[in-house]
Formats: structure tokens, sequence, C-alpha cells
């Protein structure tokens, strides 16, 4: 696995320069509680045709930031993108609140959670 740390400002255009929609598949839009107000949000890919290669693109951020959205360069990101809103309560450009979690279910039940 390759972890690739980028900044928030950068995160596009690193995603961009590196994705290729024949080598790559993301596998999920990821986030990581590291303290009460800061989190690690991962960009998971994997590549086709190879069992074991992962790159990871990072970065940390407030949970008052809001994250980029790539659906524009990969569409299928936007279901990882409405999980990790409903999961962490993270804001992602374009990306509402309510894929999986219903009005009375408990709000950003991972939003304390670390490994």
């Amino acid at each position: 696995m390759k972890k690739i740390k980028v900044s928030l400002e950068s995160v596009r255009d690193e995603i961009k320069s590196f994705y290729d929609y024949k080598q790559w598949h993301l596998l999920t839009l990821n986030g990581l509680a590291l303290a009460e107000n800061k989190m690690e949000v991962q960009w998971i890919f994997s590549k086709y045709e190879a069992m074991d290669e992962i790159v990871v693109y990072y970065t940390e951020i407030e949970n008052t930031e809001t994250i980029p959205s790539i659906v524009d360069m990969i569409p299928s990101a936007i279901i990882s993108q409405r999980e990790i809103v409903d999961m962490f309560g993270v804001k992602v450009d374009g990306s509402e609140k309510g894929l999986y979690l219903d009005e009375d279910s408990m709000q950003r039940p991972l939003s304390g959670c670390s490994i």
C-alpha cells in the first residue's frame, strides 16, 4: 500500500493527475477520527488486475472544513461522499446527508471513533 498525504486544497488536483479509469478503481472515501474535532480523510484506490496494489490519498481536516467533491471525475464517488457525510458529519461539496440514516437515527455515529 502506498499512502500519499495531500493538502485539502490540492486533493482534487492530485487525484485528477493520478486517476485513470482504465487502471484504477475508487474503493471508498474513508474517515478516521484523530481527535475531538480533527479527522483524516482517505480516498482509497485499487489497481485493476493487481491483487494488492492500493493507493491512499489522505488529508487531515478540522471537522468544520468542507471536503471537495470528486464526482465530476469519478461519478461513483457520490455514494462514498454521502456515506462520510452521514457517518462523520463532514461537509462534502454537493453531497447531502440522509443516504443511510433515518431522521431519527443517531447522527454522526462514527464521529468520535478511531482505530
